[in-house]
């Protein structure tokens, strides 16, 4: 069984899979200011670079008239600079805009989000995609007459290279806003009723990085094949130059973008990883931060169910354990339960409180509960540190057995030391209760007593009877504690030799007369 005392691992560092989202004890103001800042300028940034990426494909790459004349000066410096700026500007706006208006619930931390406004939330990465797909798409509207006015030749260059970025700028963007909006995710996740996953996929974004890396370039690439092949006057130069350029952009790309899918897939494993480790460690209050809207979401959440299971298991036992004792409910969990016994050699303690009659008559409810308390945690201390099983309290009275359901070496000496040490430790205490301690072996059966619907780990058999009548001739003895002088007997000789026999009495309930022992220390 685990331990829940156990010391707690430090807290994930990277809960949502990078250090640069933060931690879960970073405030919400800096958390969504850090958010915005990350889903902005990275697609600003992949904007921007696909503008500068038309410019070298068109300009200098594909196969085709020359882009830079003193025809298309105005088109070159003019109305493309002045599109795209107008394009990176309207783009922020209106993405910004509508990103705090669709996440305007996140920024209370204690918000739970309602069903539209979750669905809204896994629909920004899309959205902001198809809104630069409008503004690129705009753009290949608008330049490809232009430049095709100017020169035929012309067009099929400019909607290659057009087009061939914004798939690769779109794409990135969709990543990109994936991972910024991670922890908002997360929360949107732990809403949601249904966990089944609602991204693309791990197989999707696979997918999506070999298409972006490798397809499209590869296509590009026999694109301009066609082209050379369609238009005689490419020179070997100018297609050496495209093929290498190309090949260059695959190689480059294409390991960019399988390491950003390979991120996103091994962020969330890791954080299950880090979190098995916890719980190797003892804690089972580890748990992931579910923020993959994918099938790994769903190994997340998995883990975090099972680690619950586990934790209501192992508090269960526990509690079990409490109640029947720790090697009885071992025994219960580890092997078929059922009804029966089995004859074995143990030995019985059994403790009854002396006066607590009138201390109940005379004293609050609370507080004689209090004081049984306190002392039987005595009696259970003892019983457990020499091996025994505190089997059952019956109201002011307990029954301890030695030898079973874990057999020790010689269960009388065990059941002797024990009453003598309990019997030492509640004089020396101050506590105001006395006990009679009656001790007692022989065989015994030991096992499940009851019906198949309920029943309880007990023991049966002469001794426990002789043990609970030696208790109760012990009350009115001025040591207190007796035993049999078979028990003593069939001890070790160096617990033995504590003990003194005396005098033979003839129990209640007993035919043969029994050989009392009292501790010489009495």
């Amino acid at each position: 069984m685990v331990d829940l005392n156990v010391a707690r691992v430090a807290p994930d560092p990277t809960p949502w899979g990078s250090r640069l989202l933060g931690t879960t004890a970073e405030q919400s103001g800096v958390r969504r200011i850090r958010i915005q800042l990350l889903l902005t300028s990275s697609i600003v940034v992949t904007n921007c670079f696909g503008i500068a990426m038309v410019v070298v494909l068109v300009g200098f790459v594909l196969p085709g008239p020359a882009l830079f004349t003193r025809e298309l000066l105005t088109l070159n410096f003019v109305v493309f600079p002045l599109y795209a700026a107008l394009a990176v500007v309207i783009g922020i706006v209106w993405g910004t805009r509508w990103c705090l208006r669709t996440l305007q619930w996140a920024i209370d931390p204690d918000r739970v989000p309602d069903e539209f406004e979750q669905a809204a939330t896994t629909a920004v990465p899309m959205h902001l995609v198809i809104v630069e797909a409008a503004l690129w798409l705009g753009c290949l509207v608008v330049m490809t007459p232009l430049y095709g006015h100017t020169d035929r030749e012309l067009i099929a260059k400019v909607m290659l290279g057009i087009g061939f970025t914004a798939i690769v700028v779109c794409a990135n963007s969709f990543l990109a806003a994936e991972f910024a909006l991670r922890p908002v995710t997360a929360r949107v996740l732990d809403a949601a009723v249904s966990r089944r996953h609602q991204g693309i996929g791990v197989f999707g974004r696979s997918v999506l990085a070999w298409i972006l890396g490798t397809g499209a370039p590869v296509t590009l690439s026999m694109t301009v094949a066609v082209l050379a092949l369609l238009e005689r006057s490419v020179t070997t130069t100018r297609l050496a130059t495209c093929v290498l350029t190309l090949g260059a952009a695959t190689l480059v790309f294409g390991m960019l973008l399988m390491t950003q899918a390979l991120s996103a897939a091994l962020a969330p494993i890791r954080g299950v990883r880090r979190a098995l480790h916890q719980v190797e460690d003892g804690d089972l209050e580890a748990q992931v931060t579910v923020y993959d809207g994918t099938e790994l979401g769903e190994l997340q959440n998995g883990f975090n169910r099972m680690v619950r299971q586990v934790r209501d298991r192992d508090r269960i036992q526990d509690l079990f354990g409490r109640h029947v004792g720790h090697d009885v409910a071992e025994a219960a969990i580890t092997q078929d339960s059922e009804l029966g016994g089995e004859e074995c050699l143990a030995a019985a303690l059994f403790i009854d409180i002396i006066g607590s009659t009138t201390m109940t008559a005379t004293r609050p409810a609370t507080e004689v509960v209090e004081i049984l308390n306190r002392f039987f945690d005595l009696v259970v201390d003892e019983v457990e540190q020499h091996g025994g099983l505190l089997n059952k309290f019956e109201g002011d009275a307990a029954l301890a057995i030695f030898g079973a359901p874990v057999q020790l070496r010689c269960a009388e000496s065990a059941a002797l030391a024990c009453a003598r040490s309990i019997q030492h430790r509640s004089s020396t205490s101050g506590s105001d209760i006395t006990a009679g301690i009656g001790v007692a072996a022989g065989r015994v059966v030991a096992g499940n007593i009851g019906a198949r619907r309920r029943y309880e780990f007990t023991v049966i058999g002469d001794a426990v009877n002789e043990a609970a009548r030696l208790c109760e001739l012990a009350k009115n003895d001025t040591s207190r504690l007796l035993a049999s002088a078979a028990t003593v007997t069939d001890a070790d000789a160096e617990e033995a030799a504590h003990w003194q026999l005396g005098e033979s009495v003839t129990l209640r309930g007993r035919v043969e007369p029994t050989v009392l022992a009292r501790p010489r220390s009495a």
